[in-house]
Parts: structure tokens; C-alpha cells; sequence
């Protein structure tokens, strides 16, 4: 059905001959420092940065075991430790400067597992989430006061309401039009976009640039000419140009569109994957042309820097491990405006870390 587009896709190859010259990075084992009040970070659900290079975190604290936040429990089991904040707030040097969230507030439903994150540089915070009944989308300002919220937590109304989101794996702010794409997500198959100010509809799109399916059953995984987005759509973001990509995950594929949903091309990664697929989260290298994107593979445990013009990989860094500079389930990036890199682990990984470029942006 789709052997005509399919033709545009890019199987990725080994990294090229002149990856010792290109983008590579080095864990910082120091980033971030010990964090006050004996917290403990759990799963890494979403980050961004600020305009000031700032690093936001959205972390997990329902998912630290027992033992994790011992200190928390009634009577205390031992002397460390106690569930972080949700949102927490980082420096460059990778001390706390703020922290807020989670369930309990007045006039919202707070996420019953937290995953997506973003900032719109005015002021404001987005978040939502991937739990069963996260098909909703919270705005709150960086202080942590409550703003809005599209949707509720209920049962999913599907990919084609208009009033509710399905459980949001990512949030990209477009300045120029002042609006939100989301990968939406874990429960619907779309990229839906909204109003950053009143929330309004104002369009969405499947796999292909198509309508947006909800099949029963659902398809087959790991099919990287699928003509339906598989769950979750786990990443949108836009580079300088107007494009904008799409981290079909359990399809091995990012998918690229314009802004209006036309789809352009896709780049397949390591086809075969298994689990829950090679494209988790994305970031693009901060210089003028967004030259190179940082792809977070949490099933395979490394990170490929891709070539944005042709989608080749041109190096790769990590591996499986709990070592420094070692994945377990990758699951979130951001990066910020020098090319410093931070990557956020869910399942027992629980942490983030910091990688140094070898370059600087150019702009």
C-alpha cells in the first residue's frame, strides 16, 4: 500500500568512516551532585531546558521501591531515603535550584505516571502523562501554579476526540504560531497540535501524513513500513527548517512531516529490534542548520548521532550497563544550548547523566 513512500525510507547504516572526526560525546560522572534533603530520583519520565541552560527534570517518585525511599516510610525503615519532587529544576553545575508536583493539588488531575515535559520560554510548563488514565494535559507556570489542563483522567477516548489527549510521551513549543505538538502517544496513534494559549484543535495526523487509526486488534510491532503510528508515538520535535520528526518507537522508525502533517520521508533504525523498538526520544544538535539528531535507543541501550540531511548514522556511544557513561532503558534527552547532553533512564535505571560534546555549536 505503501510501496511508493516506503522507497523514501533510509535503512541506517553502520557509523561512517569519518566518525572519529564527527560529533561524539563524554560522560560527566559529576552531573548532577547530591541532591538535599536525602531525595531520590525514581524513573525519568521527561526533561527540557530553559533559556538561562537551566536542565527541568520530570521524574517518578511512585515508582522508587521500598527499599529506594526507606526513609519516607511509616515507621522509617532506614536512615536514606525520600522521594524527590516530580519536577525538579537543575543548574548547569547540576545543583537543585527548584523543585514542585505531584498528585494532590487543587483544581488538576496530576498524572498517574509522569512523562512528558516542556517549557514555551514565557513563563509556562507543560506536562503530561502515559498512565492508563493520563489523557490529559496539564499547564502550570515554572513556579508550580496551576494554569490549565485539556482533557482528564479517565478512560481513553481515542485518536479521533479532539478534547482529550491519550496518554502524551512529548510536547514541542513552536514559537512562531504559538503552538503545542504532542506524540500522542501511548494510547493514541497521532501527532495532534493545539493552541499553546486556549488549548484549541487545530490539527492532527497519522503514520504517513494519514488520518489517524485506532485498530482493533492493534497491529503488528516492529514493521517499519506500518501505515498506522504503533504506541507509543514517543517523540515530536522541529528543526530550524520546519520539519518536523517523529519517533514512531515500537516501528523502529522516525518519520518526518511538515508543519501541516505532509509527510517527507522516514529513516529506519536496526529494523528488527524487538522489545519496545530503537526510537525513543530525539534531540537536535543546537547549531544553525540542526545538523546532526541525537537518537535515544532505550531497547538497544545506546545513543546514534544521525546526519539530519540523510539520516546516516554517524556515530554511535554507550552501551548496556549501570556503569557511568552506561544505559539502562535510555528513555529521555535534552539538550542544551553549548551541546551538553542529558539522558534520563526509566525501569530500575533511575537517573540522569550528563554528556560533554567534543565540538561547539556552530551558529
Amino acid at each position: 500500500m505503501f510501496g511508493a513512500l516506503a522507497a523514501l525510507s533510509l535503512l541506517a547504516a553502520a557509523p561512517s568512516a569519518n566518525a572519529a572526526e564527527a560529533l561524539q560525546f563524554r560522560v560527566d560522572p559529576a552531573w548532577p551532585k547530591t541532591l538535599p534533603n536525602s531525595w531520590i530520583m525514581g524513573q525519568i519520565g521527561g526533561m527540557t531546558v530553559d533559556a538561562q541552560d537551566n536542565i527541568w527534570v520530570l521524574q517518578r517518585p511512585r515508582s522508587l521501591t521500598d527499599d529506594e525511599k526507606g526513609a519516607a516510610l511509616s515507621p522509617p525503615r532506614s536512615m536514606c531515603c525520600k522521594p524527590a519532587p516530580s519536577v525538579i529544576q537543575f543548574d548547569k553545575a547540576g545543583n537543585v535550584l527548584k523543585s514542585w508536583g505531584g498528585p494532590g493539588g487543587e483544581g488538576y488531575d496530576w498524572p498517574e505516571q509522569e512523562h512528558a515535559l516542556r517549557l514555551d520560554g514565557k513563563g509556562n510548563i507543560y506536562l503530561a502523562g502515559n498512565g492508563a488514565k493520563d489523557q490529559m494535559l496539564l499547564k502550570f507556570t515554572t513556579d508550580g501554579k496551576f494554569v490549565k489542563q485539556l482533557g482528564k483522567l479517565a478512560e481513553p477516548f481515542g485518536s479521533k476526540d479532539t478534547n482529550s489527549v491519550g496518554r502524551v510521551a512529548d510536547i514541542f513549543y513552536d514559537a512562531p504560531s504559538n503552538e503545542l505538538y504532542l506524540a500522542d502517544g501511548y494510547g493514541n496513534h497521532r501527532v495532534m497540535v493545539i493552541d499553546a494559549d486556549t488549548f484549541a484543535f487545530k490539527r492532527m495526523w497519522g503514520a504517513y501524513g494519514k488520518p489517524p487509526l485506532d485498530v482493533t486488534p492493534a497491529p503488528a510491532l516492529y514493521t517499519p513500513d506500518a501505515p498506522n503510528f504503533a504506541n507509543p508515538v514517543h517523540c515530536v520535535k522541529i528543526a530550524s527548517d520546519g520539519l518536523v520528526y517523529v519517533c514512531d518507537r515500537s516501528n523502529n522508525r522516525i518519520q518526518v512531516f511538515r508543519k501541516d502533517g505532509t509527510f517527507v520521508k522516514q529513516f529506519v533504525y536496526d529494523k528488527d529490534t524487538k522489545g519496545s523498538g530503537s526510537t525513543w526520544d530525539m534531540q537536535l544538535w543546537p547549531d544553525r542548520n540542526n545538523t546532526y539528531l541525537i537518537v535515544a535507543d532505550g531497547t538497544n541501550n545506546f545513543i546514534r548521532i544521525i546526519r539530519r540531511e540523510d539520516g546516516s548514522v554517524v556515530n554511535t556511544f554507550g552501551t548496556g550497563g549501570r556503569q557511568a557513561g552506561q544505559f539502562h532503558w535510555v528513555h529521555a534527552l535534552a539538550i542544551d544550548s553549548e551541546g551538553n547532553l542529558y539522558a534520563g533512564e526509566v525501569d530500575s535505571g533511575k537517573r540522569v547523566q550528563k554528556f560533554v560534546p567534543n565540538m561547539k555549536p556552530q551558529r
